[in-house]
């Protein structure tokens, strides 16, 4: 008596079906650094389980007070509230009793808004353009613009954030901190991984748009 396969198509003992050839098990090598970062990240979002996953230290964009268009400058947080206009694929006009505004709003497009209805648009102005962060509509209702902020999706630091165990920034100190170096009006507008996005006037009058780590450290990353 035999192992091998009778007429019937019964397996073998390499455990092949008659007829046909087995193929070999690839197996890749994954990195022991890779390994611990997936471990890593999959406990952490099991853990989870009992918190609320919108306990992310998401940071709040300082609102700003609309100003009239005529009077908008160079700025990298600045709020004009008006009417739609026009609309030119991602850009769209808005227009107050003063004057007109081109605003950006990046790939979400002209679907943001329609033509006649009063919106409150946030943002950077810089070159004749407002870069919108946030369109608020008249009913209330928020978009906001742009990447989320915080640290990339998938990463350790990410899934802390998730789950509340991120870093948190102390946004009273971080701000007195800022002012302790010679600035004013200071604006939250974004968040990064460790660090705050901040625009502020500076003691040459001008808006100063600022890196502000989350250990105090100040570095001005360019004037408008």
């Amino acid at each position: 008596m035999t192992n091998d396969t009778d007429t019937n198509g019964a397996a073998s003992a390499t455990g092949a079906p008659s007829g046909l050839t087995a193929t070999p098990v690839i197996r890749r090598h994954v990195p022991k650094r890779i390994k611990m970062v997936g471990a890593a990240v999959a406990a952490l979002m099991v853990g989870a389980a009992g918190l609320s996953l919108t306990q992310g230290n998401d940071v709040a964009l300082n609102p700003v007070e609309p100003t009239p268009i005529a009077s908008i400058a160079a700025s990298g947080a600045v709020a004009a509230k008006g009417e739609v206009a026009e609309i030119f694929g991602n850009k769209f006009v808005v227009q107050d009793g003063t004057g007109r505004a081109l605003v950006e709003t990046g790939r979400e497009g002209g679907k943001l808004v329609a033509k006649g209805e009063t919106v409150t648009v946030q943002g950077r102005f810089e070159n004749g353009f407002l870069h919108a962060r946030t369109v608020t509509h008249a009913d209330g209702k928020m978009t906001v613009l742009g990447p989320a902020g915080g640290p990339p999706p998938g990463t350790l630091d990410w899934a802390k954030d998730r789950v509340g165990l991120g870093p948190k920034p102390d946004l009273s100190a971080l701000t007195a901190t800022v002012q302790a170096a010679g600035y004013s009006d200071v604006r939250v507008t974004g968040r990064g991984p460790r660090h705050l996005d901040v625009a502020a006037r500076g003691q040459d009058g001008r808006e100063h748009l600022l890196h502000v780590g989350f250990d105090g450290q100040v570095r001005d990353r360019r004037t408008l």
